[in-house]
């Protein structure tokens, strides 16, 4: 799984490989075990033809616009008859898949867990939330930022050891984090940029590796890969609350990451790649060729994949960064803050798994629609209302429950439009146009509870922040409105 730049005039006849199958036309094969697929250029300008791509899971209304479409893409084509090779299923799948929910767990639970962690150092008197909310963000910014290169690593050294090097990554990160908890500087290097570089290396192998076991059933298997996830982000949530107030925030560092090393470590070495090439004679071999589809940019179905994400990842952050300083301004604990949070990863955790189930049956677009209007429609009507414990519970499981079927959505999306031999591409630079919002999204939040007095100058405070979150998710909505009606203009069409 390799990303470089296109060669701007590709050979025509260069043919991608994958899953132990070769292609009709060739005449000569050799096998060969690869890592990843090599892909063979988009074909951007031959778009125009009826119905374009359809979604593979949406189960295209007329199958000879789908092999219309697949004749004039081989490398989809090629994603087709990989799909139909995969075992969807079994124990050796799913064991892979329940190591990625462990490496998961620990991505992003040590993530969405910021929360508590910014509310024990602004109680502490280290900084302002608007300072700590950069330290938070810097970690998912990376897995943006990291996507190629990651890619390229992969290929080089495979899936299993990356794993290994980005859960001992986040091992280091969370003990070196203990030893500067009072230190500005030391959190933006070990709990920032260290730990977002772990977290982007775990993140590469476990967004890639479902598609590699799964066709069918590849929105579940991705749902239980970031389920595990949204249960780290509860779980590590309830385990810090608790270890602050025993020990103080510096020693729950260090707790967190003996205890990532005693069960990351022995999840990364379950992972490995599946696919087996078949490469005809005389091609290059796939792990040898890999590109940056640039043309991609020219469709316009990934244009709007490319610009949901961007948008749709600023609010992402917000309520798991910013709930545990809200509940202490309704005059709430900050254990219940800590609980909040928790629910709120629970309930992101039983979203993913859900909505990968529902990208199966009722359409990946479809879900990934109803994820971004349920979120942001909880943050402009539900979250301002809750001046109680109720209500704010209320809004941390929907909320949660539908940022976490963001991500887990995302994937499916992605391969189903554009075909799993292509998904590591395509999902590398979809992921790389999240960093602006991962980086920026949750520190405007921040600024923008400053500038209206801070947490403690009441909940009016907070509602610009919630109207700025809630806005943008509608309008990552509407972009994916858009793409739904190109895709397939019925409104009771699987897409």
């Amino acid at each position: 799984m390799n990303f470089e730049e296109a060669d701007p005039t590709p050979d025509p006849a260069s043919v991608m490989a994958t899953a132990t199958i070769a292609m009709p036309a060739m005449a000569a094969t050799t096998t060969t075990t690869a890592t990843a697929i090599e892909l063979g250029p988009y074909p951007g300008d031959s778009e125009t033809a009826a119905g374009a791509l359809q979604q593979r899971g949406a189960r295209a209304s007329s199958s000879d616009t789908a092999a219309a479409a697949a004749a004039e893409d081989p490398i989809l084509e090629a994603s087709r008859l990989a799909d139909s090779t995969v075992p969807d299923g079994g124990f050796a799948a799913w064991s892979v898949i329940a190591a990625c929910a462990v490496v998961s767990f620990w991505f992003t639970g040590v993530s969405y867990s910021w929360g508590v962690m910014q509310s024990a150092l602004v109680a502490d008197g280290v900084a302002s939330a608007s300072t700590l909310s950069w330290v938070g963000s810097i970690p998912p910014t990376l897995i943006a930022a990291c996507a190629v290169p990651n890619a390229r690593l992969v290929r080089a050294v495979g899936l299993r050891a990356v794993a290994l090097a980005g859960v001992g990554i986040i091992v280091v990160a969370e003990i070196a984090s203990g030893f500067c908890a009072r230190s500005v500087p030391g959190l933006f290097v070990a709990a920032g940029a260290l730990l977002g570089l772990g977290m982007s290396l775990c993140f590469t192998t476990c967004a890639v590796t479902p598609a590699q076991y799964f066709h069918k059933r590849r929105g579940l298997a991705n749902g239980v890969v970031f389920a595990g996830g949204g249960l780290g982000g509860a779980t590590v949530t309830i385990l810090q609350g608790v270890l602050i107030q025993r020990f103080g925030v510096a020693w729950t560092y260090r707790v967190m990451g003996l205890v990532a090393l005693a069960t990351g470590v022995p999840a990364a070495l379950v992972i490995k790649e599946r696919n087996t090439a078949t490469v005809a004679a005389g091609q290059p071999s796939a792990s040898s060729v890999g590109r940056v589809e640039w043309q991609l940019f020219r469709d316009a179905r990934f244009l709007l994949i490319f610009l949901t994400g961007v948008i749709a990842t600023f609010p992402l952050l917000v309520p798991a960064f910013f709930l545990p300083l809200y509940a202490q301004s309704l005059g709430l604990s900050a254990s219940v803050g800590a609980g909040l949070l928790a629910g709120f990863n629970f309930s992101s955790a039983l979203g993913r798994v859900l909505c990968g189930l529902a990208s199966d049956r009722l359409g990946s677009l479809n879900t990934l629609l109803l994820t971004l209007v349920t979120s942001g429609a909880g943050m402009l009507i539900l979250w301002p209302a809750s001046t109680t414990l109720g209500p704010l519970a209320v809004f941390a499981v929907l909320n949660g429950a539908s940022n976490g079927g963001f991500f887990a959505t995302m994937p499916t999306v992605v391969g189903n439009v554009f075909g799993s031999a292509r998904v590591a591409v395509a999902l590398g630079m979809v992921v790389t146009g999240w960093g602006p919002g991962y980086l920026m999204g949750a520190p405007i939040a921040g600024y923008l509870l400053d500038a209206y007095g801070g947490q403690d100058n009441g909940l009016q405070a907070y509602r610009p922040a919630m109207f700025y979150a809630g806005s943008l998710a509608l309008g990552a909505a509407v972009l994916v409105v858009v793409m739904r009606l190109r895709m397939n203009p019925s409104l009771k069409a699987r897409v």
